[in-house]
């Protein structure tokens, strides 16, 4: 349901919601002045749209979800995943359903948030590199980029959501030649059925886990720990078949498809940062998803990333990093006029009222510490369109409060587009509010303890990086903390391998992670 001007004055949606119930008991209904209740009508009504359409479904999901849960015994809060990064009991979650759609990835980023706190580096670019794509995400001061544009196929959801580009480079993307002889990699993906050719299901087309397996960089026999077997032979047969075609032998065309989605990747971490105005060499580079560790050291020179981090869970990082989520509302109301015409007292009460709403649902969830983070909506006079401007370290009750944000407006404008005009009227468009219940720490928290054979000599393989030469392979599982280990080499789990080149300088943490000094960055 959807009225023109719902965001400033609910009553009518409110008044029709209530004749629908009488007529339709039991309906869903999704009201834009609830979903989304902010100016610009078409991302109002499109996010309502999403909403109406998921929240039947997922209510249907969760509530069989929560019957068999609590028909096993289990007695403890349910909490579903959101975009925004944080979690949310099961009837908000049904409710605004729409702040679910884009949940899976967030939680990659929620484990590189608990990540930053752990590593005290809040400056992360999170990569996580899978079997269908690559999804790269911006922290900054340990904060993800929140970002109001975002789009499930047509549609558009307008709800507070991680800003994460995603790239079609997995290790099932497919490697072609154009008319002309380029080589090309992605976004078509072989999936996980027929999958890369060296499954042995019937793929034939050379993808990047074939062109890895060419390189001697995965060991066929070793692929998640021994259980599968890859088939090198298809490996090599799809790659030499790509080969041909670029009129060239077959490491090269492997190295070639390397180089390719290694160049993709990079450009996608540069759309995050430099187009955001953030220099990524001062960054480090958090790598999981199971292909990450592959390509990472060779990404982050090519962006002069001097470190990069591998966690010991990075194969699972999304699934750790739900695990270390808080409980999280995101409020918004819309009260557009000249900034200094609103005044500090106005915007004050705004996030004050907001504040409040945010504190008694999360009085109903029984959190522990709660914060709230603070940010706005505004522009310049005549431009179209709005950025947000976080206000963390502003005091709400400074007597110069809005003199405070139109500088830090300023200042956030010049940092996205290099420049900034103090001499123009700044619009406020939207107040914005997160309200954060602190939840507990996952398990994964703890230093490692070594299983049986830790500190055994690594045994070598032969691999191709740049020339044919045998390199160290160490068991990642059974390496001991404080273990350093200088490229070339290669460290090896069950879901993962992580590749050293020339002069690259690993160091095993406490907790079993690795963390790479990259050579020449």
């Amino acid at each position: 349901m959807c009225y023109l001007h719902s965001y400033r004055n609910a009553r009518h949606e409110q008044a029709t919601r209530r004749a629908l119930e009488r007529l339709m008991p039991g309906v869903y209904i999704s009201l834009s002045s609830e979903v989304l209740p902010q100016i610009k009508e078409y991302e109002r009504f499109g996010t309502t749209v999403v909403n109406a359409y998921v929240g039947p479904a997922l209510g249907v999901y969760l509530g069989r979800l929560e019957h068999r849960l609590r028909e096993a015994g289990y007695t403890r809060d349910i909490l579903i995943m959101q975009s925004h990064g944080g979690v949310a009991g099961v009837a908000d979650s049904v409710r605004l359903a729409a702040g679910a759609v884009l949940s899976g990835p967030a939680g990659g980023i929620a484990g590189g948030r608990h990540a930053a706190r752990l590593l005290s580096h809040g400056d992360l670019i999170t990569f996580d590199m899978g079997g269908t794509s690559t999804d790269i995400a911006l922290l900054q001061g340990g904060e993800p980029q929140l970002t109001g544009d975002k789009a499930v196929g047509p549609s558009k959801v307008a709800l507070p959501a991680i800003d994460i580009h995603t790239l079609g480079a997995g290790g099932g993307s497919i490697a072609h030649v154009d008319e002309g002889g380029i080589l090309h990699v992605g976004p078509e993906s072989a999936g996980a059925v027929p999958g890369p050719a060296c499954y042995g299901l019937g793929g034939t087309a050379a993808t990047v886990t074939d062109a890895n397996v060419v390189l001697g960089l995965l060991d066929p026999a070793n692929f998640l720990g021994g259980r599968t077997r890859l088939d090198a032979a298809r490996a090599e047969t799809a790659v030499a078949a790509l080969a041909e075609r670029l009129g060239t032998l077959p490491v090269a065309a492997a190295e070639g498809i390397q180089r390719v989605v290694n160049t993709n990747m990079t450009e996608g971490i540069r759309i995050v940062s430099v187009r955001r105005g953030a220099d990524p060499r001062r960054f480090a580079l958090l790598a999981f998803g199971g292909a990450a560790g592959l390509h990472v050291t060779e990404v982050a020179r090519m962006l002069e990333i001097s470190r990069v981090v591998v966690p010991r869970v990075a194969a699972v990082l999304s699934a750790w990093g739900m695990l270390a989520t808080d409980l999280r509302h995101e409020l918004v109301l819309t009260h557009v006029g000249d900034a200094r015409k609103v005044g500090g007292p106005r915007l004050r009460s705004l996030f004050a009222e907001m504040e409040a709403r945010g504190r008694e649902r999360l009085s109903r969830e029984a959190p522990g510490h709660v914060d709230v983070h603070r940010a706005v909506d505004m522009r310049y006079g005549e431009q179209t369109f709005e950025i947000t401007v976080p206000l963390d370290s502003v005091d709400p009750d400074a007597p110069d409060l809005m003199d405070q944000v139109i500088e830090r407006f300023h200042r956030r404008h010049e940092e996205l587009y290099t420049y900034s005009a103090p001499g123009q009227d700044v619009v406020l468009v939207n107040a914005r509010v997160a309200v954060v219940g602190a939840l507990g720490s996952p398990p994964a928290d703890r230093p490692v303890e070594l299983r049986a054979g830790a500190g055994a000599a690594p045994r070598s393989r032969r691999v191709y990086l740049g020339r044919w030469t045998e390199v160290p392979v160490y068991d990642l599982d059974a390496a001991r903390p404080g273990l350093e280990v200088k490229g070339p080499a290669i460290f090896e789990s069950a879901t993962t391998t992580v590749v050293l080149r020339q002069d690259d300088r690993a160091v095993v943490t406490p907790r079993g992670w690795l963390d790479i000094a990259v050579a020449g960055a």
